[in-house]
């Protein structure tokens, strides 16, 4: 029988070794390697090291003129050297420990920073998001909820924002909750919720893909965003309006296929726009905990298989002549290519090429810099 999850076949090792544990810093952390490309690469080459090595021909080859910045022996070491210092646990996505939600992501980090208790981060889990200027109303049913989903034995999952997250993690202390952070598990943000912090420490975890020392930028937020979603197996959205980091979160929990639940309010109040229009494109309604916890006890744990794309999974390495072949698609690929995202299986379709070569094609150059990811499994061409 084929095996349903070939990523976690790819992972499936026994025993990482420090060499090993070290290469994987060494590769995620290099010049225009995300999370995708890091594990095209690990197939296609083996290992982080031989993929390592093979960096600077691949980015040459997809355009990029000047050298590729790639993550030093020592630089690696020293990150993981500061996670030890910091009592900070650096979890690859082949580690057991590793949150299994996460793992069954196309895009799951390969390296995730953890600080506090990791046995939580398999458990069922519920994220709950919203407006950072939460109304009185809205604070207090999150706590209830929060609360009856602890008591329930659902860790709840936030991102120690303002407002409907704060009251989330603050509800949920007593029985577990997850802060993800935008930047490193050593930044908080906001300043204010650094009690709340602590507290989460103390009881809860702290998680980040985003190397430690790291203050958090606007482009951290969306990534942040999507690891809310997929350490859970659905997300509750209390108040949001038509445009806001909660709705990400959503959209983010659909392509992942878990469960978005929202709660209505009125439409006369913009932070109830949001949800209401959740509701209205098929989120489910929720009036209490026990509407989350009767849809979410149909699913397996920790959460549900994610809608992976075919394509990813494909070998990369078993394609004979595999380099002439790159060679000769690219010109192709890039004049289908524009700066407006493209599903990747359209542009395999339309190429005529094969997966393993299109794909290929396309990791080139992404390392050159040229190319663009977004969600949905689409690309786009980086215009400089």
């Amino acid at each position: 029988m084929a095996n349903p999850n070939p990523k976690a076949a790819l992972l499936a090792t026994p025993t990482i070794t420090a060499a090993e544990r070290r290469d994987w810093v060494r590769l995620i952390r290099s010049e225009n390697v995300g999370p995708i490309t890091f594990y095209q690469l690990l197939r296609r080459f083996g290992s982080a090291s031989k993929a390592i090595d093979a960096l600077p021909q691949l980015a040459q080859r997809g355009g990029k003129n000047a050298s590729l910045k790639i993550c030093t022996a020592a630089e690696a070491e020293d990150e993981i050297a500061a996670h030890a210092k910091a009592g900070v646990k650096l979890l690859l996505s082949a580690d057991a420990e590793y949150p299994q939600g996460l793992a069954q992501l196309d895009d799951a980090p390969p390296v995730l920073s953890v600080r506090g208790f990791t046995h939580l981060l398999n458990k069922p889990a519920v994220a709950i998001v919203g407006t950072r200027n939460a109304s009185a109303a809205g604070r207090k049913l999150t706590e209830k909820i929060a609360q009856d989903l602890g008591a329930a034995g659902y860790v709840v999952t936030s991102g120690l924002a303002r407002g409907i997250d704060t009251s989330a993690h603050q509800a949920a202390l007593a029985t577990g909750t997850i802060a993800v952070m935008a930047g490193g598990v050593d930044h908080i943000y906001p300043p204010e919720n650094q009690a709340l912090y602590d507290a989460i420490i103390a009881s809860g975890a702290a998680i980040s893909e985003i190397p430690l020392g790291t203050e958090p930028q606007a482009r951290h937020f969306p990534r942040r965003n999507r690891l809310i979603s997929g350490v859970s197996m659905g997300v509750l959205v209390v108040e949001a309006a038509l445009k806001s980091g909660s709705l990400i979160t959503a959209n983010y929990a659909l392509e992942q296929n878990r469960e978005v639940f929202a709660i209505p309010g009125s439409p006369m109040d913009p932070r109830c726009q949001g949800t209401n229009s959740l509701i209205k494109q098929g989120a489910h309604l929720v009036e209490s905990a026990a509407d989350i916890i009767a849809e979410l006890r149909q699913q397996q744990l920790p959460g549900v298989q994610s809608k992976k794309s075919d394509t990813f999974h494909l070998a990369l390495a078993e394609v004979e002549g595999l380099d002439q072949q790159i060679a000769q698609a690219s010109p192709k690929i890039l004049e289908l290519l524009s700066a407006t995202p493209m599903p990747v299986d359209e542009l395999v379709e339309m190429s005529g090429y094969s997966v393993p070569v299109v794909l290929n094609v396309l990791l080139e150059l992404e390392l050159a810099g040229r190319l663009l990811r977004f969600s949905g499994n689409k690309v786009a061409l980086f215009f400089h």
